[in-house]
């Protein structure tokens, strides 16, 4: 069974629903108390029903106890909410309202306004009043209107008002979720990769999180002080040995390795799995033997591993580590995945945190390598590029450090996907393991050794892929492109795969009418 379960402290955030209704007395709002409600009560029957968290537990939601008629009512509400502990908050409505009276006033809260669409009352004259209170205040909000007139004893949710209110949910809970964790920094900056010196203010500023930070000297201290869990060590080498199939090394003869040189390089990448892991959500087994502090962990949503050179000149590299931490799956079984950026990319790591809490799937880091136009690949294999791959196609690797949920041997219907870990079988788990080989790390890139997962994505996925950039004067800047992976036939991707290196796990990817 998928292990389902909160890692960090703290409540999970709970959505409000605020049914806002005419507060005029004798007649007006008395006719409207059922209707509103029901609106409140169908909306939070939809998202518990709908979604989860990304850890697989549900959402939970809170309706205030009354209908919101003026600003006493509004108090009592966001009262409750603090000491519910909503971190998104829905506000429905069926008729008029007083605006300024009734609305959110709380500005750390996402919010979101339904007004239902119906001719007998003004819903949209309430939604369109109250955004424009929420603009004048300064405290944006979200407007949901369905493009159907309704009934107004219609208790339906519209399927178009369904995919706003599904999506700003997950996105307000997504944002919620961020808030008060942290980006924990394993080592400093990678080879001066920009993303990997950290911005505290952009942490703070736009997502509400703390940057931590450790040297990669803390690693080697809790692997020579023995500060780990040694059973699960044990449980985790097994795991390996048993699961995890070495792949054929690639390094001149002068410089292979021992096979007793090789198992020392297993057993230390398995404990700086475990260390990284418990350096990021803390383990409580370590207090029980006698590692009260490093127990506590850094309460890191997020992290990254420098790695390059400091370490990987002389130690094996983190590619193991961060594929692993990355997958959902491990020694202890199918979880949910961990976010952990290869070269301490900040930036890659929290966008593929934005991935992770809007979808609940794993989430793939690579380097788009190349672009190969149609023209080029009919140059070098002498075939033609077909279907999907027609107009070309980029090539997505990674040093060695992408998640095994990429691989392709998830199904959905037939189809390759990638799953919320809780919707993973244990057959799906054991061919993601199967169809990957760790090959010995290339030496000249890595001297200290170490192991690069190796795989070929499977199948025809739909692909979302975000960067995010700090743009001077400016501030982040988000780029989205979208496409689907794409499989090659045996000719064409045997050819180009060895014109990078052969050891790393390639995916390609075709962007709808790239250009």
């Amino acid at each position: 069974m998928p292990n389902i379960q909160k890692r960090l402290p703290g409540r999970l955030p709970k959505v409000g629903i605020r049914p806002i209704i005419d507060g005029r007395r004798k007649g007006i709002r008395e006719s409207l108390e059922e209707q509103t409600m029901r609106m409140a009560k169908s909306t939070a029957d939809l998202i518990t029903k709908k979604l989860r968290h990304s850890n697989g537990l549900p959402v939970e939601c809170v309706i205030s106890d009354t209908a919101i008629g003026g600003v006493a009512e509004a108090a009592r509400c966001a009262d409750k909410f603090v000491q519910e502990g909503v971190g998104v908050s829905i506000s429905v409505t069926p008729c008029w309202c007083y605006g300024t009276e009734t609305i959110d006033m709380d500005p750390l809260i996402p919010k979101a306004i339904w007004g239902f669409n119906g001719t007998e009352r003004p819903g949209a004259v309430y939604l369109s009043a109250a955004l424009a209170g929420h603009d004048q205040a300064g405290l944006p909000a979200f407007g949901i209107y369905g493009k159907d007139v309704q009934d107004q004893d219609d208790n339906s949710i519209p399927e178009d008002v369904e995919q706003k209110l599904l999506q700003f949910t997950k996105a307000g809970l997504a944002a919620a979720t961020i808030k008060g964790k942290s980006y924990l920094s394993i080592g400093s900056v990678s080879m001066g990769i920009a993303g990997s010196q950290i911005s505290p203010s952009f942490f703070s500023d736009y997502l509400g999180m703390r940057t931590e930070y450790v040297d990669m000297t803390e690693i080697i201290r809790r692997i020579e002080e023995e500060i780990y869990d040694k059973e699960e060590y044990q449980k985790a080498l097994s795991w390996v040995k048993e699961n995890c199939k070495e792949g054929e090394g690639r390094n001149r003869k002068d410089l292979k390795r021992s096979r007793s040189q090789k198992d020392a390089e297993w057993e230390m990448v398995v404990k700086m799995t475990l260390i990284a892991r418990d350096l990021m959500v803390g383990n409580k087994r370590l207090a029980e033997l006698g590692f009260s502090e490093e127990a506590e962990g850094h309460n890191a949503l997020v992290a990254g591993f420098q790695g390059q050179r400091q370490w990987t000149d002389y130690l094996p590299n983190g590619d193991f580590m961060e594929t692993i931490l990355n997958t959902s799956f491990d020694w202890n079984g199918i979880r949910e995945a961990f976010i952990f950026a290869t070269e301490n990319d900040s930036l890659n790591g929290v966008s593929m945190l934005f991935n992770h809490l809007l979808t609940d799937r794993a989430q793939i880091f690579s380097d788009i390598r190349t672009y190969w136009s149609p023209e080029a690949v009919k140059r070098v294999t002498g075939k033609e590029l077909t279907g999907l791959a027609k107009d070309g196609i980029l090539h997505l690797i990674n040093s060695g450090a992408t998640t095994l949920d990429a691989t392709g041997q998830q199904k959905e219907e037939g189809k390759s996907t990638m799953k919320p870990f809780w919707e993973i079988t244990e057959e799906e788990e054991k061919k993601c393991l199967e169809n990957t080989k760790w090959s010995p790390a290339n030496l000249e890139y890595f001297r200290g050794g170490g192991y690069s997962s190796t795989f070929y994505t499977q199948g025809v996925m739909p692909v979302t892929m975000v960067r995010i950039n700090l743009v001077k004067g400016l501030g982040p800047v988000l780029q989205i492109a979208e496409g689907y992976t794409v499989d090659l036939s045996p000719e064409i991707h045997h050819i180009l795969d060895e014109r990078t290196d052969p050891t790393w796990p390639t995916t390609w990817f075709a962007p709808p009418h790239y250009r």
